[in-house]
Order: C-alpha cells, then sequence, then structure tokens
C-alpha cells in the first residue's frame, strides 16, 4: 500500500539554545523494552501534531517526489541538548523503528549542521514533510511539546514515530484521498479549540477535514491502522465510526515505507 504524502501549513518557528551536556549514543536502543499502553489519563489530556508548511509555500506548490529524500540517504538528526539524555535516547529508539523498513539512515547529533533539528519546547509538536526541512534556514524542524522524563513508552512512541514520518515525506492517513470520514463538525471544532489543543476553526479544517485530490497524492487503499492516523472518537462522528490509538507503525506502514526508500 502507498501512503499520502505532502506540503504542510505555514507556522512560525522559534530557535531554542541548547545546554552543555553531551549526548551519549545508547548500544542498543532498538531492544530497549517497550510498552504502547496509554493511561487513561493520557487518552483525557491527549495532543495532536500540528501541520506547518515552510514560509511562501502552499499545499499544492510543487511535486511529491520533491518531499523524498534520495534513497539510501544518512539524514543528520540533532537533538535539542534542553532535553534530558532520557528523553532523547527514546526518541532514537522510536525515529529508528523506521529505519528498520526503510533505506534510511539517522545520525544524531546535538552539535553542527543537521538535515533535521528537533527542539523539545513546550507547546505543539509537529514536522515539516520530507525535505521542505531544507528550506528552513534557522529554528527547528521539529517540536515534541509535551515529552519529559516522566512520558510513558506509549506517548513516546505514538509522537515520535508519527512525527518522523512525516520527516520522511508522509502525511496525515485521515486526509487519504478517497477517505470519507463522517465528521460531526460542529463537535469537532468544539473539541479542538478546547485544552489541550486550541485550535482555531482553520487549523482544526487543515489538519483533520481537508483532504487531497488523487492527482496531487501517491496511494492505494486507506489505511485506519496507520501510525500516521489521527484517533476519530465516535462521538465526534455522524453515525458509528470511530479510529483507536495507535502508537505502532502498521503493516502497511512497514510496507509502504519499504515501497518509498527500498533496499
Amino acid at each position: 500500500m502507498k501512503r499520502l504524502f505532502l506540503w504542510m501549513l505555514t507556522l512560525p518557528l522559534i530557535f531554542i539554545s541548547c545546554q552543555n551536556d553531551e549526548i551519549s549514543e545508547a548500544d542498543d536502543l532498538n531492544n530497549l523494552e517497550k510498552t504502547t499502553e496509554l493511561s487513561a489519563e493520557e487518552l483525557a489530556g491527549i495532543r495532536m501534531c500540528k501541520d506547518v508548511y515552510p514560509e511562501g509555500v502552499t499545499p499544492r506548490a510543487a511535486a511529491i517526489s520533491d518531499k523524498v529524500w534520495p534513497n539510501g540517504i544518512t539524514l543528520t538528526v540533532k537533538l535539542d541538548r534542553n532535553a534530558s539524555q532520557y528523553v532523547r535516547d527514546k526518541v532514537m529508539q522510536y525515529a529508528n523503528e523506521w529505519s528498520e523498513h526503510a533505506n534510511i539512515t539517522f545520525k544524531f547529533v546535538t552539535r553542527g549542521k543537521a538535515d533535521i533539528r528537533v527542539t523539545f519546547k513546550s507547546g505543539g509538536s509537529y514536522s515539516y514533510i520530507g525535505t521542505d526541512a531544507l528550506l528552513i534556514k534557522g529554528g527547528e524542524t521539529m517540536n515534541f511539546g509535551w515529552f519529559d522524563d516522566n512520558t510513558s513508552d506509549g506517548e513516546f512512541s505514538r509522537t515520535t514515530i508519527h512525527e518522523f514520518g512525516h520527516a520522511l515525506g508522509l502525511i496525515h492517513e485521515h486526509q487519504h484521498p478517497e477517505v470519507d470520514i463522517p465528521w460531526d463538525k460542529p463537535k469537532v471544532y468544539e473539541y479542538y479549540g478546547g485544552a489541550p489543543n486550541y485550535w482555531s476553526e482553520d487549523q482544526v479544517d487543515h489538519n483533520l477535514f481537508a483532504t487531497y485530490s488523487t492527482s496531487e497524492t501517491q496511494f492505494s487503499e486507506y489505511d485506519p491502522l496507520s501510525i500516521m492516523h489521527y484517533s476519530v472518537d465516535n462521538a465526534l462522528t455522524i453515525g458509528d465510526f470511530e479510529v483507536g490509538w495507535n502508537t505502532q507503525l502498521s503493516d502497511t506502514d512497514k510496507t509502504f515505507i519499504a515501497e518509498l526508500y527500498p533496499y
């Protein structure tokens, strides 16, 4: 199955300064014990990522192929040192799950130039789409707004894999051109307009309701189990439609990324 990937919505970004501690790359990050259960408290307060676009770019301005990195590339990822070593190790662990299925390598650093620059400032979590990161000359290209040493593995998994999916060129699965989610729009506006997201109606439109045409995207069938899909609560739809909290790569995620970046 092929998944969607496209441009993201313009949002000003701010550079976060680093502390002085050094990163130590874990010898066996991918073998750490993982749990993916989210507690009731986490589910009640969960926050969704925002789509962002480079300055002056519109969602339909360029060919999709422009968003995909060259196959086999090693991407340098700079992790801001204002996060603890524990948080950075978790981000490395879950980002590397994409590398297990794609011909892409992440090289994690804390100094110097990088293709992907990750900060941990309070607020939202977001990422630019694929090679759009190269258009950002200063500041972060990805942010994790709520990670700390008390974050569960389920939340590290859900958010890190999702955002690094964006960084590799994927957009949200619920915006698939052939999906037909029966949203109850007034309820959705009310829900996402409140805590903890505080989205405007325009942000809701861009992040949930907007779908993309078949001529603009590469895709096959819709995958409700994708890590790139938002949860859809039955209370926010008309009739009987819902999608649960996806915290891991689905089988189709693995298949598609292997097709996008083949060995």
